[in-house]
């Protein structure tokens, strides 16, 4: 059975990359978010395995999303996957309770193992 991800991320481009990477994978794409809004609105009713969480978007930012994802739902599993690839970021976003950090651009194999770990 596919386990299901729910993408969050203003950029087209990853949202596509993202796509091509779990081509062929375990990993279903269930939902789209452009903002941290949407996908905590969302969550409820999309019900992912895994979150994938960008950080800079319009409006509240995944960072402040996944703090209020993971105050809702302490079971969420979500991995940030963004370019601001810095210690204070890569700290925030372990106290919040994000299961992993994958910075962009991101190779396959190092997203699909974060998968992995994630859901473990």
């Amino acid at each position: 059975m596919s386990k299901r991800i729910m993408v969050v991320d203003d950029s087209r481009l990853v949202r596509v990359q993202l796509g091509d990477v779990l081509e062929g994978t375990d990993y279903e794409i269930v939902a789209y978010c452009r903002s941290g809004e949407d996908a905590v609105a969302q969550y409820d009713e999309v019900k992912p395995d895994l979150v994938t969480m960008d950080i800079i978007m319009q409006g509240m930012d995944g960072l402040d999303a996944t703090e209020l994802i993971l105050k809702a739902h302490p079971e969420a599993r979500i991995v940030i996957v963004s370019s601001l690839a810095y210690d204070d970021t890569f700290e925030r976003a372990k106290a919040i309770g994000a299961k992993g950090f994958v910075d962009k651009p991101f190779h396959r194999e190092q997203l699909l193992k974060m998968f992995e770990q994630a859901l473990s």
